[in-house]
């Protein structure tokens, strides 16, 4: 079984020449042929995934390796793939939610030219092989390459229309600002390197290495192992890149900030977890403003209806698949620290806020846009509703799988599932409080919905003031980093390149230019073509030499 797991390199490999052909033939290839590419190198790499999950789900955890990616003395860092567990159920979301929004994007984007939709595709495929390297990595440096490679095609994606500047903007500061997560990420690798010698997971969490690490070393590695997730996953502070990150088409805010480079933060903690024990845009025309929206239920009845199946997944309204994460979420918090569930719970009751917002804003009312807007109001082809609908039934079943054990002794396939890999917390709650928890969530939840729906269900547009303001302004944390790191750093780079750059480095190398250029001046009058001169100055020299050798030498 081993040897058949070792092709499972075929399941990144395909979305790679994907990308290649794409990319290389965008301007050669109908938008068709393109769309077969993108769309069926990832369809592939979904039904491999489907069949590694199967043979995984029977007991075939493997790591599969290929070479010695660096050699250098006793450190030796392979390249290999680690299938297991974890990685597996990676897999079947990577490529089963990558498929679809591959899907939904053929219609999406459309109208762009062929050579601008081979580009959009070939971007698409590269994330997704990045994605799929970074989960399959069998140690820290294989998901290291994958990590980078998420990060570049963000912001190829992100900046896509690159025409607007803006847009150009919003990639740069996602590029930079995951660039400090990255350091903070690589610097762990160093660590371990340092005291381990090694990066593979099958030898790092091992027994015996991690009593070679002290408290000390454990507590930086894990803090610089977070920092990296939460620049990747955009957690406070590293998170004002995302929301100018939908610049991009509305597909890749699916694909990148909702389904799948948000969670890879979220996939490198568990992995590491020892150590620590979309829709409406297309029928508006492009419009991206919920403001301009409203009154979209009766034209978009599909979308309308997996729009709100998701709200109320995200909200965590039982029986959808969001109540169980989250009431696992609160739970665990509940038992670690009651401070700390009131801290989650508080944020589960914000996010059921902020989406039913959207929900009314966007569906319920008037509309709010222009009569052009209006006319253009229709619903989306199958390309782009399929996949909604698919989503929409996979939130409605999806928490099935892990059913608490209030509920259902032995109903939690999805913890039985990764318990190889990430150890399960014990449970020290009664029943009585369990459901407690769960019945005040709930309700607080479905009170936060109904405030929305009376503060929104007629909303009109209008200047936001006092704390709302602030909201808009995202807190105004952008001001913030700008006046305390931006301009200062401006300040500094314009001190060192218009004073220290200009008068003292350029005044060295010039003064060095001209010093040589004055002494060779001097030194070519010595060359001036007379042999009068040098008679003379073959005299001077004898003379000088005598005098030396006679009366100055001791």
């Amino acid at each position: 079984m081993q040897n058949v797991l070792q092709i499972v390199y075929l399941i990144p490999l395909l979305p790679l020449i994907g990308f290649l052909i794409n990319g290389l033939g965008r301007k050669h290839l109908s938008k068709s042929m393109i769309s077969a590419v993108g769309c069926g190198s990832i369809l592939i790499s979904f039904a491999l995934s489907i069949w590694v999950f199967l043979q995984v789900k029977g007991g075939n955890v493997h790591t599969a390796h290929y070479f010695d990616f660096i050699s250098v003395g006793k450190l030796k860092i392979p390249f290999e793939f680690k299938i297991d567990q974890l990685s597996s159920l990676f897999l079947l979301i990577i490529t089963g939610i990558g498929f679809l929004i591959h899907l939904y994007s053929t219609s999406y984007m459309k109208e762009e030219k062929s050579e601008h939709f081979g580009r959009y595709f070939s971007y698409l495929n590269l994330f997704i092989f990045s994605m799929l390297l970074l989960v399959m990595g069998g140690n820290f440096v294989v998901m290291f390459i994958g990590w980078e490679g998420v990060g570049l095609c963000s912001y190829l994606l992100i900046g896509f229309w690159f025409k607007k500047h803006e847009y150009n903007k919003a990639a740069s500061k996602a590029f930079i600002m995951n660039r400090i997560g990255d350091l903070a990420f690589l610097i762990a690798i160093f660590w371990l390197i340092a005291k381990l010698s090694t990066v593979s997971f099958d030898e790092v969490f091992t027994a015996a290495n991690i009593a070679k690490l002290s408290s000390l070393d454990i507590t930086v590695i894990t803090i610089l192992l977070f920092v990296g997730a939460t620049g990747k996953s955009a957690q406070i502070p590293l998170y004002t890149w995302l929301p100018d990150a939908m610049a991009g088409p509305t597909p890749v805010s699916a694909l990148i900030h909702a389904a799948t480079m948000v969670t890879a933060g979220i996939y490198m903690i568990a992995r590491s977890n020892i150590l620590y024990s979309l829709s409406v845009i297309h029928a508006m025309g492009g419009e991206q403003d919920i403001r301009n929206m409203g009154g979209l239920s009766k034209k978009l009845k599909i979308t309308f209806i997996t729009f709100l199946i998701g709200c109320i997944a995200i909200a965590g309204i039982p029986p959808f698949s969001g109540f169980f994460s989250k009431d696992a979420i609160l739970l665990s918090a509940f038992i670690k620290n009651p401070v700390l569930y009131g801290v989650a719970l508080f944020a589960a009751l914000l996010t059921a806020f902020y989406m039913f917002r959207l929900l009314f804003i966007t569906f319920s009312g008037k509309f709010r846009g222009t009569h052009d807007q209006e006319h253009h109001l229709h619903e989306s082809p199958p390309a782009m509703t399929i996949p909604l609908i698919v989503l929409a039934i996979l939130a409605i079943i999806g928490g099935f799988v892990g059913i608490p054990e209030v509920f259902m002794h032995g109903g939690d396939k999805l913890g039985e599932f990764l318990s190889p890999v990430i150890t399960e917390q014990e449970h020290h709650v009664s029943h009585a409080t369990e459901y407690m928890l769960m019945g005040l969530s709930t309700g607080l939840v479905i009170a936060m919905i109904i405030f929305a729906w009376f503060k929104f269900r007629n909303y009109q547009r209008s200047e936001a003031t006092g704390f709302g303001k602030v909201l808009e302004n995202k807190w105004y944390v952008d001001e913030i980093y700008d006046a305390a790191i931006v301009k200062p750093i401006k300040k500094a780079g314009t001190f060192f390149s218009q004073v220290f750059d200009n008068k003292v480095i350029d005044g060295m190398v010039n003064g060095v230019g001209r010093l040589m250029q004055y002494s060779s001046r001097q030194l070519r009058l010595v060359q001036s073509g007379q042999v009068g001169n040098y008679v003379l100055l073959m005299v001077i020299s004898m003379v000088l030499i005598f005098v030396i050798q006679f009366f100055l030498r001791k």
